[in-house]
């Protein structure tokens, strides 16, 4: 999955001001063929609201995700990839985000603000990681 630089920088600055609370969205974009093993190009960031405001999980508010899908859908773009931000924290998934990771058809994006900034995203299948992908 491609992230141009612009992208990257918004998740940085919307995870900065989201601290010390994880921040999260999902990551819109393009696939270069039919299929899913083709190149993911990352055009929009789509943040939403951590609804349980905690520095250590984060989860959607179901209107969030469907406004997002439907807006995905609007301009002819799919969920790429589920982030959130570790402010205080590795960019890897936790045990929660391993057991909460059930779409294998999307990549699950970490943010670190932890030791410096480190961005990194995972295919998760049966809560294992099966890829991983370093970003920033």
């Amino acid at each position: 999955m491609k992230i141009p630089q612009e992208i990257i920088d918004e998740l940085i600055n919307q995870a900065q001001q989201d601290a010390p609370n994880e921040s999260c969205g999902y990551l819109l974009g393009l696939l270069s063929s039919n299929d899913e093993d083709g190149e993911a190009m990352v055009t929009e960031n789509y943040w939403m609201e951590n609804i349980d405001h905690s520095s250590e999980h984060f989860s959607f508010a179901p209107k969030d995700q469907f406004a997002a899908l439907k807006y995905a859908r609007s301009k002819g773009l799919k969920i790429l990839a589920n982030w959130h931000s570790h402010p205080a924290s590795p960019s890897r998934p936790s045990q929660e985000d391993l057991r909460l990771a059930n779409d294998p058809s999307i990549r699950y994006a970490i943010l670190s603000l932890h030791n410096g900034i480190h961005l990194n995203s995972f295919r998760i299948i049966n809560g294992e990681v099966v890829d991983k992908e370093v970003h920033l």
